[in-house]
């Protein structure tokens, strides 16, 4: 079966970082960072429902007011996790415009905005076009496991790093896939139709074999089975997994953390600012090494590992950098 989540590193390996994962059939995409985002046309920008702010560095969250701007006069729900001072941020930066036309406009644009805190409860707060935009606190959301949201097709996890400021990694992984096979519905003498939806739904609920499943094998007939006598016509494959991790320290417990995050992903979008070459300098800017994201990377048995935010000091030297994280992550 084809992945529903489909990613892109919009700005390339040297750019701001931003990660566009697009839903496939939906018609929707959520963002990891929001740096600089002029490059995507304002079509996909209109799709993004979730951002994932690792943390507020000018390169991470500029593109803040092209979302804004984009936006404004739709009727939109946008939901933000970020760092600690997240919603205070989130809250500065929409105060600095003069909102007092948005009462006057028909559709509300609205922004949930959750911070994931270092110490304490986290926080979360509502901001309305029709309110302009003045914060509205709300009750803390739950999170158990580093789970952060959770809906039909796919959950986001979130680990806290430290960049000597907390900086958030994210992972999100699609819900299971169950997959129907033509030929074991006809040997069953089972028909295609909408019945198929309940058959998925309760295998991916893990539902005993004597749960009763309505089947419909025509237009005016309708009869119960067993799930357990439909079961075969249905395999079940795990669901995609994308970790993305940047601006972090290479440190024990940084790398403890972002294994945890990553373990077995598809594929882990990760930090790889300086060449090992370059080890004391990404020490004192609290990023990683080429080499310490390939190691990462095997640590985490991850299948496919993407190097970015690369300097711009190694500008022209793209291929050297991968090479050097490929060459960890190989053992080598």
């Amino acid at each position: 079966m084809r992945p529903l989540l489909h990613p892109l590193l919009i700005n390339g390996r040297f750019g701001d970082p931003v990660l566009y994962i697009e839903t496939l059939f939906e018609r929707r995409a959520l963002l990891f960072d929001l740096g600089d985002i002029a490059a995507l046309p304002a079509r996909k920008i209109l799709r993004v429902e979730a951002v994932c702010v690792s943390h507020t560095h000018v390169d991470h969250f500029i593109g803040f007011d092209h979302l804004l701007r984009l936006n404004v006069g739709r009727a939109k729900t946008i939901r933000l996790w970020g760092p600690d001072g997240f919603i205070d941020q989130v809250a500065h930066k929409l105060a600095a415009y003069r909102w007092n036309l948005g009462p006057g406009y028909k559709d509300d644009l609205v922004f949930m905005v959750a911070e994931i805190a270092s110490s304490g409860a986290p926080r979360a707060a509502r901001f309305r076009l029709q309110n302009g935009f003045a914060i509205e606190p709300l009750a803390p959301p739950a999170i158990a496991g580093g789970v952060i949201h959770v809906e039909p097709t796919f959950r986001i996890t979130t680990a806290l790093l430290d960049h000597k400021t907390p900086c958030l990694a994210y992972a999100i992984e699609e819900a299971a896939h169950v997959n129907v096979w033509k030929n074991r519905l006809e040997e069953l003498a089972l028909p295609v139709g909408p019945w198929l939806k309940d058959l998925k739904r309760a295998v991916l609920e893990g539902r005993g074999d004597d749960v009763r499943i309505p089947v419909s094998p025509g237009p005016s007939e309708v009869r119960d089975l067993p799930l357990g006598a439909v079961r075969s016509a249905v395999t079940v494959t795990p669901g995609q997994k994308i970790a993305y991790v940047t601006d972090v320290a290479d440190t024990g417990a940084n790398r403890a953390a972002i294994v945890a995050l990553a373990r077995d992903a598809d594929v882990l979008f990760i930090d790889a600012a300086f060449s090992q070459a370059d080890a004391a300098i990404a020490a004192e800017r609290a990023h990683l090494t080429t080499t310490a994201a390939g190691e990462i990377a095997r640590a985490a048995v991850v299948r496919h590992v993407e190097p970015f935010h690369f300097s711009a000091r190694y500008t022209g030297e793209e291929t050297r950098m991968i090479e050097e994280v490929q060459a960890a992550f190989a053992g080598g």
